[in-house]
């Protein structure tokens, strides 16, 4: 009778993959990716402490629930406009234009819904068309012409100005009535607690059922499988922060539908670009579009798609924008309204550099920007400051994104 003396180290082998596969393994493999330069969502989630902890210790209204309510109705205009930002940023081009789209998108809500009484519905969509054809002109310039981004967008950033102007005639602003529906959606509406806590638990339920079932395709395919332990800890840490995110909230008014619309738009947009063909297109194309050009990916389609996307978002915070304030006027989209939307988008993680980045960075970029501009004003401080922190915040994101890049690049080397 013969002895296999490799099934002791074997067997020791399969424990030690196994192990590591769980939750020292899960813990291992996010201290190695920090190392390697890949800092994920952490500098967004440890620059949201330091911004609760600084102006809830100066004022303490800034933690009061009803304060983050109002804090996430005006995350949710902004958010959508930077979500839009996300797309082109991963193909690392830029769209100045989006403040201005939004201008004009505010605009002609006013003008067609108000003045001219076209059904909301149809104005909604007239809008969101006339952002997917200016997408299209952009992305027609920068694949035709080879035109930059950056020249093609600012000559539509005043085209588009100017057009918000000319709609908009002699008055320069056009009142909403506040009984009308898309008013109550920017200020009033609130769902149901129970759909809240609904919300609420089914990310962490996805984890765990993405996971199992990705583990039972791998056992059927006979490769190993890497457990459930990391996967149910993820989902019980995550549920448990938004349920305790909701209750909170629901010490005051609750969880806005217009917050709840945003982040549908966020999981719309984070499926497409992690589950679908055109997903992982505009991740390589923004890695290297050559390269993807060579194994055959319509770079120039991709292009196009990211700036139609960009301008149609656009137009849809303008339509947000415009029931937030129940008024369209000259004001619309100018000011700081590109400044957050690529300010939200760059500090969530998405690299300006192309290849980097989640639909999620909007989300979380977005927060970060509104708390900073809702603890000033609660501060009573000039606008002028918070322009000068809100671009040093700016500026520190896009350092941690140069270095965290050149760290990538070293770690790949070695």
């Amino acid at each position: 009778m013969t002895h296999d003396t490799n099934k002791p180290q074997l067997d020791r082998a399969d424990s030690r993959v196994r192990h590591d596969t769980g939750l020292i393994g899960a813990a291992r493999g996010f201290v190695d990716q920090v190392r390697s330069g890949d800092l994920g969502m952490l500098p967004v989630f440890v620059g949201l402490l330091l911004i609760s902890v600084v102006f809830s210790s100066l004022n303490p209204v800034f933690l009061a629930p009803n304060n983050l309510v109002n804090l996430l109705f005006d995350a949710a205009a902004v958010g959508l406009i930077a979500l839009g930002v996300v797309c082109v940023l991963l193909l690392g081009e830029i769209d100045l234009s989006i403040g201005s789209m939004s201008g004009l998108a505010s605009a002609m809500t006013g003008v067609l819904w108000v003045n001219s009484e076209v059904p909301l519905s149809l104005t909604i969509l007239a809008v969101a068309l006339t952002g997917a054809l200016v997408g299209a002109l952009f992305g027609f310039l920068r694949n035709q012409f080879e035109m930059p981004s950056f020249v093609a967008t600012l000559a539509g950033l005043l085209a588009l100005l100017g057009l918000q102007l000319y709609i908009l005639g002699p008055t320069g602003s056009i009142n909403m009535p506040f009984s009308s529906p898309l008013v109550r959606f920017g200020q009033i509406l609130i769902m149901p607690a129970w759909l809240s806590y609904l919300v609420a638990v089914i990310p962490g339920a996805l984890i765990i059922f993405g996971t199992a079932r990705a583990n039972g395709q791998r056992v059927e395919a006979g490769l190993s499988s890497s457990g459930l332990s990391a996967a149910m800890a993820k989902a019980v840490i995550l549920t448990a922060a938004l349920v305790f995110a909701v209750f909170y909230l629901e010490q005051g008014r609750g969880v806005p539908w217009m917050f709840g619309v945003f982040v549908s738009f966020v999981v719309v947009l984070d499926y497409g670009l992690t589950r679908t063909k055109w997903g992982r297109s505009m991740f390589a194309v923004g890695g290297n579009a050559e390269a993807a050009r060579r194994s055959g990916i319509n770079v120039n389609r991709i292009r196009m798609s990211a700036f139609v996307v960009c301008s149609t978002l656009a137009a849809l915070g303008g339509v947000f924008a415009a029931a937030r304030l129940a008024s369209a006027s000259q004001q619309a989209g100018t000011g700081d309204v590109n400044l957050n939307a690529i300010a939200a988008a760059v500090i969530g993680g998405t690299s300006l550099f192309g290849g980097r980045g989640t639909a999620w960075s909007a989300l979380l970029g977005v927060i970060v920007i509104m708390a900073i501009s809702n603890g000033l004003t609660l501060l009573n401080l000039s606008s002028s400051l918070r322009y000068m922190i809100t671009g040093a915040v700016l500026a520190l994101a896009v350092i941690v994104d140069s270095l965290a890049r050149r760290s990538r690049a070293s770690h790949g080397r070695a």
